[in-house]
């Protein structure tokens, strides 16, 4: 009789031993999920700044680029109204030049050659 209560005292130290060690992990596991959290967090404010960051500098090139276009277009214009003839000229020739840069690319592309003289 003596040896089974000796063996129900062991088992019962094994369990409360077993217990308290689960009780340490769970401790530990929660520990680790608030550190994970925390850096998370951190990691996704630093990603909000960083990207906040880059809108800010594609903002203010995007407006800087927008006024030089600006700009460029009314020098453009003012040019333009003072040489109207120079004006059509040039719009003329370039009007021109892609045109035959289409036929060019369309002979190119074309799946049968044609030339002008073959029917």
């Amino acid at each position: 009789m003596a040896d089974a209560t000796k063996s129900d005292l062991n088992v019962d130290d094994i369990q409360k031993a077993l217990e308290k060690q689960i009780a340490d992990l769970r401790k530990e596991i929660t520990r680790i999920n608030k550190t994970v959290s925390a850096r998370g967090a951190e990691l996704v404010e630093d990603a909000r700044e960083h990207a906040s960051d880059m809108y800010d500098t594609a903002s203010t090139r995007a407006t800087r680029a927008a006024q030089q276009l600006r700009s460029q277009a009314q020098a453009v214009s003012e040019v333009a109204r003072d040489n109207p003839g120079t004006a059509t000229a040039v719009v003329g020739v370039i009007g021109l030049l892609g045109f035959v840069a289409g036929l060019v690319v369309g002979q190119a592309l074309s799946d049968t050659p044609r030339r002008w003289y073959e029917r």
